[in-house]
């Protein structure tokens, strides 16, 4: 091994010149560094990590064997332009996980955020957008553009339809697949995506007291399972409940622009 300003390269990595390297960086066995890279202080290349293109990797990640951050896009549109991938601090990224550049179509950059943990096969596809603190487990498959909140948690083998978005603290069980937006701290199953209810055990975990768990329920259920128009839903909704600062993300989500809808259980809801 080689000592770097605090830190260890192996001999067998290689490094093209002009990437920057921090300190107490390491970099193990077979890893391939591409010129335009960044890798600040503390981050961890296991062994066989690619990381290419313009690329940060933030403070104390660590990339695990045969992972690739940062290469081409699987885009036909996309011609070579120097878009960029960044990756939080402390994000852990598993074995064989692929995290592919953003495109001039979209915002020109893919961005995962801080203390992620992706789990081995995920694949995040160009100009995608992760939050903070999200979980996505074992073969998960992102499409392009897909945004998805903080603290939110992605089970195995799930799918995200190009553009859809889930919301802070949603929940999406495993093969599960996602082709309309998920709305924040909302649970969802089913091979197509359903709506089961609230994140409940997410809401406790992020110290939500009873009381206002029941406020919550009560207006997630008038939005998402009560009869009628789903815009006059959302009109009561923020009427009764507005003032709940769950609630209102909620309601902000809903109103932001969406290619796909909002994920109701309810066949013809108004989007």
């Amino acid at each position: 091994m080689l000592d770097s300003v605090g830190g260890l390269i192996h001999p067998s990595a290689i490094i093209e010149p002009g990437a920057q390297i921090g300190t107490g960086v390491k970099i193990g066995p077979f890893c391939t560094i591409g010129p335009q890279v960044v890798l600040e202080d503390g981050v961890e290349l296991v062994s066989h990590a690619v990381i290419d293109g313009r690329t940060r990797i933030g403070q104390g990640a660590k990339i695990f064997p045969f992972a690739t951050v940062g290469l081409a896009p699987q885009d036909l549109k996309y011609q070579g332009e120097p878009t960029e991938t960044t990756i939080g601090p402390r994000t852990i990224i598993r074995e064989h996980a692929s995290i592919h550049r953003g495109t001039i179509t979209g915002a020109g950059i893919t961005r995962i955020g801080a203390d992620c943990l992706l789990m081995a096969v995920v694949h995040v596809a160009h100009d995608c957008v992760i939050g903070d603190g999200v979980v996505i487990a074992n073969n998960v498959a992102l499409g392009g553009h897909v945004e998805i909140g903080d603290r939110a948690i992605i089970g195995g083998g799930a799918a995200a339809l190009q553009f859809t978005r889930i919301g802070t603290g949603a929940f999406i069980g495993g093969l599960t697949g996602v082709t309309r937006d998920v709305a924040p701290y909302s649970r969802v199953f089913g091979t197509r995506a359903e709506l089961q209810g609230l994140n409940l055990i997410g809401l406790r975990r992020r110290g939500v007291e009873r009381a206002q768990l029941q406020t919550i329920q009560a207006a997630h259920k008038l939005l998402f399972h009560g009869g009628g128009v789903f815009a006059d839903r959302v009109s009561q909704t923020r009427a009764t409940y507005g003032t709940d600062p769950y609630i209102a993300e909620i309601l902000a989500f809903i109103a932001t622009p969406s290619r796909h809808g909002i994920l109701t259980n309810l066949a013809g809801d108004a989007e």
